[in-house]
């Protein structure tokens, strides 16, 4: 393998890193993201959907007891559940300019930090984890979070990346 090139500082696009940070679009668009990573098929069934019920259990008048109507109903065991959770989506809408510009503050606040690096020429002939372990390594990064974004679909890269709890390749 090659020797690791010195490392040095390069001009960020202008039109990518002009410096700002949105908090509030970061904010919005994380929460969206969030929202939409739920199922949202949490269910109980109300007194008419469950089996059952549908004579009543003694009559009206004369027993000394409470009127009943049906066995299903919420005050008894087996009945109903009264406002139970139905099936309903938690998606949200946000628009693309909306997500892009929260996707640049990202960037914008990352390069703030001082936390981008940039490799040219990033790509495996085969996929192999300790070889991206290995640069991780000498990046001294293998104790954090990594988001790696390669030019076009390297799927090498993907393949050596995935099995790695805190690497994230796109």
């Amino acid at each position: 393998m090659a020797r690791w090139p010195v490392p040095g500082t390069i001009a960020l696009p202008e039109a990518l890193f002009d410096g700002t940070v949105n908090m509030p679009v970061m904010h919005q668009a994380v929460k969206a993201f969030l929202a939409n990573q739920r199922q949202g098929n949490a269910a109980t069934k109300i007194r008419k959907y469950v089996i059952g019920g549908n004579q009543k259990p003694w009559k009206q008048k004369g027993t000394g007891r409470a009127r009943q109507g049906s066995t299903r109903a919420p005050q008894w065991v087996g009945g109903g559940t009264v406002f139970g959770p139905i099936p309903r989506s938690y998606a949200q809408y946000v628009p693309r300019q909306v997500r892009a510009l929260a996707r640049k503050s990202a960037f914008n606040a990352r390069a703030r930090e001082n936390a981008l690096l940039v490799i040219d020429r990033f790509d495996y002939d085969a996929p192999k984890t300790s070889r991206l372990t290995a640069l991780l390594d000498r990046l001294d990064v293998t104790d954090r979070k990594v988001l790696i974004l390669t030019d076009g679909v390297k799927p090498n890269v993907f393949l050596s990346g995935r099995n790695l709890p805190t690497v994230h390749v796109l």
